[in-house]
């Protein structure tokens, strides 16, 4: 499976610790020093670039400010359900809708060359479709952040569907159970390559779209919270494989002349390794994940295939005509290839009478090695010669350094390899999980009425090997991680002086105007009382 293109953009959540790296396969034992192609320049794709990612729905908040209509996650946060860990939402989240100077400074100070965000379709069009309504607001907001991020030298990378979807189209449609859906999002794509394809010149369609229909269509855990196992992820992966296509005809055709712009998709997967790399069912497993988590979506976009079907008589994978094959391949300019972890893999087969699900259908088993570092998540274990792995089959802190080298290690394998975006720029709504994971560069203090942001010890370690573009010698990048440590140590310092800043600031906002409104009234009080008695 490889991109026609020989585009790869990853990125890969980023962790923010610093440490030594734990030894769990050989290929950790050898380190490679060196630096990336030359250049930090973006456009148009010729150089190595650095950068950094967020999601709108995750940061932005004003989930019902100047237009926007609902997403499926605000109904689906707002069902009182217990669907969300604590019952949080993302209403405020990081309050970015009304920071985006401050949170691009903070994209700055990381010394990146691009900046990876993605659009809110329900706040662009309200109800998800463009014939009934264009929020002119929503449009100056995108128009204003992509113009400052020009304006400082920041090159922005689009998502124009990160889960978001318009609550209406869930609705009235059934979401992207309807192949409608494909249309509407065409409609939509059009209308955000017409507003600012002038000055956005990397597309992406879909953001992981594989975990979005796992999870919002089969256990329900996401956005729209259905269950319709072993069938309903399937028809929604079909029609948004669809719409991809139809988004990416719709820009080659109308807007790439005239625009000079790339339009791809990102995809998520995570490394599958055999348990025993001898046993033949154990590699067939392996290859297997790999397929049901990456291949499903790449190979209809990359080779015209699928690769999923297990020979039923009837399959419940839905099937694309020889047209509609025809119709997809090739529609992708660079593949983004987002990465978290790794996981052994080995065969099982699942009894029949369990009936059809995602996890069956797959026939295997995940499993972890224990002496795996874990990354203060129960699913999140720091692999990072996975990821030179799965760069290589897709040809197509701790620790940030084991994750960077290992897309250095695999450009010297020949993949070629254009851009790196971490995950996240800040502490962030982590669907599910509420605020209770932390993946940003910055500490965000969501109880604070302002938000405010603390950069982690992972900023400067990332800015040292930004501005050096790489690992020059053993002894710099030692320098940098007890630099990095440093500051960490500083930041904490100052996050433990937060609660007595935080009974500051209600003593100032709330306890003394209290106090002198009290003071007022029993003044006025005494005067009444006095005047009484004078009379």
């Amino acid at each position: 499976m490889k991109p026609e293109s020989g585009i790869i953009l990853g990125w890969i959540l980023l962790v923010a610790r610093v440490g030594a790296a734990r030894r769990g396969s050989p290929e950790e034992a050898s380190f490679y020093y060196g630096t990336f192609p030359p250049g930090m320049s973006i456009p148009p794709l010729l150089c190595f670039s650095w950068g950094v990612g967020s999601s709108a729905y995750q940061t932005e908040g004003a989930w019902d400010q100047d237009g926007k209509g609902p997403s499926i996650w605000d109904a689906f946060t707002h069902s009182g359900e217990g669907r969300v860990l604590g019952d949080e939402t993302a209403d405020a989240a990081c309050d970015s809708y009304y920071r985006v100077q401050e949170d691009i400074a903070l994209v700055k100070e990381l010394r990146v060359s691009h900046y990876r965000l993605s659009l809110s379709w329900p706040r662009i069009l309200p109800t998800g479709i463009r014939a009934e309504q264009v929020n002119r607001r929503g449009i100056e907001f995108y128009s204003d952040f992509i113009d400052a991020l020009l304006k400082s030298n920041l090159t922005p990378i689009v998502t124009l569907h990160h889960w978001d979807l318009p609550q209406m189209l869930q609705v009235t449609y059934g979401g992207w159970q309807n192949v409608s859906m494909t249309r509407y999002f065409r409609d939509y794509a059009d209308l955000c390559f017409e507003v600012f394809g002038d000055r956005v010149k990397h597309w992406l369609t879909f953001s992981d779209p594989r975990t979005m229909v796992e999870k919002g269509y089969e256990t329900g855990l996401h956005a729209p919270g259905l269950r319709l196992p072993g069938t309903g992820l399937y028809v929604a992966a079909h029609h948004i494989i669809k719409a991809h296509a139809q988004a990416w005809h719709s820009y080659n055709n109308t807007w790439r002349s005239k625009q000079q712009g790339m339009v791809g998709i990102s995809l998520n997967c995570d490394w599958g390794e055999p348990v025993d790399i001898n046993n033949p069912s154990d590699i067939e497993a392996a290859e297997r994940y790999l397929q049901f988590c990456l291949g499903w979506f790449a190979n209809p976009i990359y080779a015209g295939t699928k690769s999923t079907e297990q020979g039923l008589e009837m399959s419940r994978l839905p099937t694309f005509s020889l047209q509609e094959k025809s119709y997809i391949r090739g529609t992708s300019d660079f593949l983004g290839l987002g990465h978290f972890t790794t996981r052994y893999i080995i065969q099982r087969k699942y009894p029949s009478h369990q009936g059809p699900s995602f996890q069956n259908d797959r026939d295997l088993i995940e499993l972890v090695d224990p002496n795996w570092p874990d990354m203060g998540s129960s699913w999140l274990y720091s692999v990072p010669w996975g990821f030179r792995r799965l760069l290589n089959f897709a040809q197509c802190i701790k620790c940030i350094k084991n994750a960077i080298i290992y897309v250095f290690t695999a450009i010297k394998d020949g993949v070629n390899i254009k851009g790196y975006t971490s995950w996240s720029l800040l502490d962030k709504f982590e669907w599910e999980k509420g605020y209770a994971d932390r993946y940003g560069f910055y500490y965000v203090e969501f109880n604070v009425r302002n938000k405010p942001r603390y950069p982690k010890a992972s900023v400067q370690y990332y800015k040292e090997i930004i501005t050096a573009n790489g690992f020059p010698n053993s002894q710099e990048v030692e320098s940098w991680r007890l630099k990095a440590l440093e500051t960490c140590s500083i930041n904490n310092q100052m996050l433990a002086t937060e609660p007595l800043l935080r009974h500051m600031h209600v003593a100032s906002e709330i306890v003394v105007p209290t106090v002198c409104a009290l003071s007022i009234l029993i003044a006025a009080l005494l005067l009444t009382f006095l005047l009484r008695s004078h009379s």
